[in-house]
């Protein structure tokens, strides 16, 4: 099938995993799954098995040095990335590549907006014990961890990195102002919603909210918000009160 003109040049996500039935996943749904409908960005899985070694299409080997688990081999890896490289521009700042990894450095809005900044991105997702360190640094692959814990493969958290990238994108959230105005977009935490019923459980929503008074609205939520990062996130609110002003 022939892309259209407007999928040839929106963003596009290449993902290296030895599950590509993996994708969509969860990015097929909602507004991500309506704007890859729409063509608003595009995605490519990358199967690492056909570039296995031998009548087996071996991806991985016994770690150097023994130990449990097996790691995925340089050559293997290698190839994978040449192949999503085609068509990539070579600038890391115009096409990051991104291995999902427990070690690697937290992932933050400020990196999802970075992303979204590209014309696109390549994801390794990988499996076992990881990947041969030579080929990180011989791709100057970026490493990047979604949380301080350990995922059986890299897919899901790539999904987690292409969701609140693509998100950031032109013409993918219904409203703009939403991306502006949710948790991290301005270093705190989102104030709370309310919506209808005016009353429920005994519970009513904080008047000021149905005053009328936006300027008292906006003066609530942006108090809440920072009582709130101050109280949950205190890493956050001392990034923030660091952070220069103006």
């Amino acid at each position: 099938m022939e892309e259209t003109a407007q999928a040839a040049a929106a963003w596009r996500a290449k993902i290296v995993t030895l599950f590509p039935e993996s994708f969509p996943g969860v990015l097929g749904l909602s507004l991500t799954g309506k704007a890859l409908d729409n063509g608003l960005w595009a995605l490519e899985t990358i199967d690492l098995r056909p570039f296995g070694i031998g009548k087996h299409r071996n991806v991985d080997d016994t770690p150097a040095g023994g130990g449990a688990g097996m790691v995925l081999r340089a050559d293997v890896v290698a190839a994978a990335l040449d192949e999503a490289a085609l068509g990539a521009p070579a600038s890391r700042e115009d096409w990051p590549v991104v291995y999902m990894s427990p070690r690697g450095k937290p992932f933050t809005q400020a990196d999802a907006r970075r992303f979204a900044a590209a014309q696109g991105m390549t994801i390794l997702c990988g499996r076992f014990e990881g990947v041969d360190e030579r080929v990180l640094e011989a791709y100057g692959v970026e490493e990047v961890s979604i949380g301080d814990f350990v995922l059986t493969g890299g897919e899901l958290a790539a999904q987690v990195v292409i969701d609140a990238t693509v998100r950031l994108r032109d013409g993918v959230l219904g409203n703009a102002e939403s991306a502006t105005e949710e948790s991290h977009s301005n270093g705190l935490l989102e104030h709370p919603q309310y919506t209808r019923p005016a009353e429920w459980q005994g519970r009513t929503i904080p008047e000021v909210l149905t005053s009328g008074n936006h300027k008292k609205i906006a003066q609530w939520r942006r108090e809440m918000s920072e009582a709130l990062t101050r109280e949950r996130r205190p890493d956050l609110w001392e990034r923030f009160c660091d952070a220069p002003k103006g």
